[in-house]
């Protein structure tokens, strides 16, 4: 009995001692301060001349663009509010305008008949000579159309 009420105590005055450390190093970290204004305008002076030395060198021109990935594209799609994650009304979201489509009756339930009618009319319709079989060719026109990039209205 003794030994299980030493180890008891041991126990609470080691998970004291860590408490206590952990709240120490939590008020040890630096808070970032609060601006107070904004910073003040730089002085405005002339525009530097240029180096006489330099004649006929070109003007540096600036940085390119990194261009985001199809990925992160995609992943920006998704991500409605721009918080870096992607939620699952988020995700969901993206497939109502799909899901009403294939909804017939407007119940917002997508029963097994509905998605047979629907995916037996476009098997149909893709089915160019009826034979029940879909080619390579008939089968590429059932993928779905991409919209073209809009034009410059320069």
């Amino acid at each position: 009995m003794g030994r299980v009420l030493a180890v008891v105590m041991a126990t609470l005055l080691l998970t004291a001692g860590g408490l206590f450390w952990w709240q120490g190093r939590a008020s040890n970290e630096a808070v970032p301060r609060p601006l107070i204004g904004p910073p003040p305008p730089p002085a405005i002076e002339a525009l530097p001349e240029g180096d006489p030395d330099a004649v006929g060198d070109a003007p540096p021109m600036p940085g390119e663009a990194s261009p985001q990935s199809r990925e992160q594209k995609r992943f920006g799609r998704y991500d409605r509010d721009r918080d870096g994650v992607i939620t699952r009304i988020e995700m969901m979201g993206s497939r109502v305008k799909a899901f009403k489509a294939l909804d017939s009756n407007n119940d917002n339930l997508l029963s097994f008949e509905e998605w047979a009618v629907t995916t037996s009319d476009r098997f149909a319709k893709a089915d160019g000579n009826g034979d029940g079989k879909l080619t390579p060719a008939e089968f590429a026109t059932t993928a779905p159309r991409r919209k073209a990039a809009p034009k410059c209205r320069c």
